[in-house]
């Protein structure tokens, strides 16, 4: 391969989930639901069992490739929840999808170890998507390494409940990095070969932070790890484009558009169908520009 080449076509692409190799390289659309009350967008709550299987229909007919499980709100200023409560909430949603779709790859979104080992031993969820980095928890690296599983590893400062006051940064982009290498490396260093990588966009930043991390994905190729983006109706689109979460869609859609050009390999999005269009349209772009 010569040296003029992208970075991110030495990019380990793979993660093993249960046994079976997911390739990135192509890139992946991971579909949100929402077992909470509370989540900044409506459109992904989803507390009734019907729904919860209509939504999982709908993400497999659009052509989702996952699921990503969450019943804590992580929106600034969400209530705390107790660990107990999160289980709750989760486990008969996770019971009922697992059930139902017994071959669908489910990621859970919790920042919790002992919930997080506690799905993973019930064979309900096969990735692990921390939104405080292990942060929060100081076992969920250990955790991660003794479960085995893929964990994605999200930057953030603080928690949900004060992680949007005044966030401070010299250079985001500089800083965001260092923070992930640091992680990556202590992962690395407990056996942990399954990372994923998210710049955490909307967590303790602001929209010029939001936007300049954003300019610069590319970089984070430098970690050779599959990079997914979650940016699907944040503020950082509806404040700037002076609406609201619900008629963000066209500007997730072309944030997920220009991410993917940027190399991106997940996008986890509240709106699969057009996620999907987004993803066969970079990968025709690129497909023929090599001709």
């Amino acid at each position: 391969m010569s040296a003029e080449q992208p970075l991110f076509l030495n990019r380990r692409s793979t993660i093993n989930c249960r046994g079976h190799l997911i390739d990135t390289s192509i890139p992946k659309v991971m579909g949100i639901i929402n077992i909470t009350p509370d989540s900044f967008y409506s459109g992904s709550r989803f507390r009734v069992d019907r729904d919860i299987i209509k939504r999982v229909e709908d993400i497999i007919e659009e052509g989702g490739d996952m699921v990503d499980v969450g019943a804590y709100s992580t929106r600034p200023g969400a209530d705390e929840l107790p660990e107990q409560e999160e289980l709750d909430r989760i486990l008969p949603a996770l019971t009922l999808i697992r059930k139902k779709y017994p071959d669908l790859i489910v990621s859970v979104d919790t920042f919790r170890s002992n919930n997080a080992r506690s799905l993973v031993k019930e064979g309900l969820t096969d990735i692990i998507n921390d939104v405080s980095g292990g942060d929060i928890d100081s076992a969920m690296f250990e955790t991660i390494a003794e479960l085995n599983v893929p964990y994605i590893i999200m930057h953030n400062k603080g928690i949900p409940q004060n992680m949007q006051q005044r966030p401070e940064y010299r250079d985001v982009v500089a800083e965001v990095s260092l923070w992930m290498a640091r992680k990556v490396d202590i992962l690395r260093g407990l056996g942990v070969n399954d990372i994923i990588i998210d710049p955490g966009f909307g967590f303790s930043k602001t929209l010029e932070h939001n936007f300049t991390l954003f300019s610069h994905i590319e970089e984070f190729d430098l970690f050779q790890l599959p990079i997914l983006i979650g940016i699907s109706r944040k503020s950082m689109i509806y404040k700037l484009l002076e609406t609201d979460a619900e008629g963000a869609l066209n500007g997730s859609s072309v944030l997920n558009t220009v991410a993917l050009m940027k190399g991106a390999n997940i996008l986890r999005v509240h709106d699969v169908k057009e996620a999907v269009e987004c993803v066969k349209l970079v990968s025709k772009i690129k497909s023929a520009s090599k001709y």
